[in-house]
Formats: structure tokens, C-alpha cells, sequence
């Protein structure tokens, strides 16, 4: 049971866990946010634009019905020409139109995952085209929520459309000995009138799918107890392996510690469990001593060992060797107020030396 328990997916997504999907390209995403992005860019700029294209446009018949008026003039290099004129009335007329879409499509996305650039899912997978993968995805809440958030929206925009026109069915009728140009512009207020409606609409489902895609993709990524600690432990190394690094690099400082001992002035103990090694320049070089090495128990014993080994003086001071263990560390000069103590142990060492002599 704690097997299952610890396996249960039921942790918030780490910092990480989040990084590593994103680069994945594995985010939270709404369609229908690009939908009302494009959707509004367009009756925008339709709205916009709509009296100049609708102006070059009307030239350009013109300049049609003009040509077939009088088939004399007309060649295979004229019909020719009025092709490459007809695509390049397009292309004028689209363009704008286009590129703002286009536009709109990055600002949206941009808006909802940001800046991101990856080709991960693009990579061939066998689960792809799986076709147990495809019907489990087919059948999926997912897709049974899409299904019906598809049907919802063609019903809304199909309500909008039929309100829309009936609201304006006696101005229709009255349009039967209308012109032209007052029936084309009854159609376009009327298919503004109901993109616009449409896009509120479709606004509030791309604010509610948005939320919901940010759901079910936490839900999604979300961690259990054993991926956490295995998250951890690749972040921050092995505990076993950073224990081990730590006694080495404990070790080798104790080798160089050691290897300072021979040098040292004098060696002050307790006399069993402390030993603090001092080194000091008779010479004037040194503006106090420093502690070259110490230790207690063990360490202690190798300590004044090494030291006798060496002709190091070994001076009793318990008092002192306690005080400056707990204070003063291995490379750091002594503070001042342990100077009158450690000069009464340097003179010590100075008579015994002289005795020696």
C-alpha cells in the first residue's frame, strides 16, 4: 500500500518538471484564443480596409466590363495581362488583411505561452501512429469535451446568425428594388454585426477553455512522491556520493594541516584531548601568529606526535588550547586577546630553546 501510495501522482509540478516539459513543447494552449484573436484582427481590419478594397475592386470591374465591351481590342496578350492584373489585385487587396492575421496568431500565442522555439514534437514517435493510440485518444475526455465545445460554439454562432437576420428581415424585404451597392452594404453591416457578436461570444469560451487547458495540463504533469525525490537527487548529486567527496576533501585538508605541523613555533595542549599548533616569525614578518593546525582526541594525539617527531615544542596551557580550538580557525591569526597568553608560551618556548642551547 505505501508502494502505491507513494506513486500516486499526486504533488504539484516542480520548477523544473515545468522547464523541462515546456521544452518539450508540452504547454497549456487554447485554440479558441487564436480563434478570437484572428477573428477580431479580421473584422478589424475588414472593417478598416473594407471601402478601399471595396473601391479597387469596383475599378477593376470596370476596367473588365469596359474591355469585354468592345471585343475588337481584345488579344490573347490583353487577356494575358488582365490575369496578371486580377493576381496582383489580390495579392493588394489580401495582403493587409493576411498579414495581420498573421499577426494576431503569433501576438496570441505569444500571450499564452511566451517565447518558445522546439522541433520535440515534430520527432517521429512509434505511439503516434499507433492506431490503439489513436482510438484511445479518439475516445478520450478530451476529445468527448472538444466534441461537444465544437458543437456548443456551431450552435452559439448559428443562434447569432439567425437573430441577427431576423432582427433585420423588414429591411431585407425592403431591399427587393433596392441597388446594388445599398444590398451589399446591408450584407456587410450584417455579417459585421454578427462577427462581432461571434467574437464576444467566442471571447468568454476562449477565457473558460484557456483556464480549463491550464488545468488539465498541471493535473497532467503532475509528480508523485518518488519522482520528487528522484528530481532532487539528480539536481543535487547522490547523497552517498556527496558524503563520500566530503570525507575526501576532509581528508586531504587533514593531510595539508599535517603537513604544516613540522613548520609550526610551538604545539599548545591540554594535555590529552586539544592541541594547537601556532607558527609566529621571530623576525618580525608576521603581525601575530596563526594556527597552522588543530585538533582534539585522535587528531590531537597525531598532532603532537608529528610534532616530536619534528623538535616542535609541546607546551601544556589548558585553559588556552580550549579557548583558541573553539575560536580561532586552522589559517586565521590568533584575535588580541589571547596576544598576552600566547607571548607568555612563545617566551616559554624562547627560555627552553636557550636552555637547549
Amino acid at each position: 500500500m505505501a508502494d502505491d501510495s507513494s506513486q500516486e501522482k499526486s504533488e504539484a509540478p516542480t520548477e523544473k518538471k515545468k522547464a523541462d516539459t515546456r521544452k518539450k513543447g508540452t504547454v497549456a494552449k487554447s485554440t479558441d484564443v487564436n480563434s478570437v484573436f484572428v477573428l477580431l484582427t479580421a473584422v478589424f481590419m475588414l472593417r478598416l480596409t473594407g471601402p478601399w478594397m471595396m473601391a479597387e475592386f469596383e475599378t477593376f470591374i470596370r476596367v473588365c466590363f469596359s474591355m469585354f465591351a468592345e471585343p475588337t481590342e481584345m488579344s490573347v496578350l490583353r487577356l494575358i495581362k488582365l490575369g496578371q492584373d486580377s493576381i496582383m489585385l489580390l495579392v493588394k487587396l489580401m495582403l493587409p488583411l493576411l498579414g495581420a492575421i498573421l499577426f494576431a496568431g503569433l501576438i496570441a500565442n505569444i500571450i499564452q505561452i511566451g517565447w518558445l522555439l522546439t522541433f520535440e514534437p515534430l520527432t517521429p514517435k512509434l505511439e503516434k501512429i499507433n492506431p490503439l493510440s489513436g482510438i484511445k485518444r479518439m475516445f478520450s475526455m478530451r476529445s468527448i469535451i472538444e466534441t461537444v465545445k465544437n458543437l456548443l460554439k456551431v450552435t452559439i454562432i448559428g443562434y447569432i446568425a439567425y437573430i441577427t437576420v431576423r432582427g433585420g428581415y423588414e429591411v431585407l424585404v425592403g431591399l427587393a428594388d433596392a441597388s446594388v451597392r445599398a444590398i451589399w452594404d446591408f450584407l456587410l453591416l450584417s455579417t459585421f454585426d454578427i462577427f462581432i457578436r461571434t467574437a464576444l461570444v467566442m471571447l468568454v469560451i476562449a477565457v473558460a477553455d484557456y483556464s480549463y487547458q491550464r488545468y488539465e495540463h498541471t493535473k497532467k504533469i503532475k509528480m508523485s512522491h518518488q519522482e520528487i525525490k528522484e528530481e532532487h537527487k539528480q539536481m543535487e548529486g547522490d547523497p552517498k556520493v556527496k558524503g563520500r567527496i566530503r570525507q575526501l576533501q576532509r581528508e586531504m585538508a587533514r593531510r595539508r594541516m599535517m603537513g604544516e605541523v613540522p613548520q609550526a613555533s610551538v604545539v599548545v595542549t591540554n594535555p590529552t584531548h586539544y592541541a594547537i599548533a601556532l607558527k609566529y616569525d621571530l623576525d618580525g614578518e608576521m603581525d601575530a601568529p596563526m594556527v597552522v593546525a588543530k585538533g582534539v582526541d585522535q587528531i590531537a594525539q597525531r598532532i603532537k606526535k608529528i610534532a616530536a617527531d619534528n623538535n616542535v615544542p609541546l607546551v601544556e596551557n589548558r585553559e588556552l588550547a580550549r579557548a583558541m580550538y573553539d575560536k580561532v580557525e586552522v589559517g586565521e591569526p590568533i584575535p588580541m586577546e589571547f596576544f598576552n597568553a600566547v607571548a607568555e608560551v612563545l617566551a616559554q618556548v624562547h627560555m627552553m630553546k636557550g636552555k637547549a642551547a
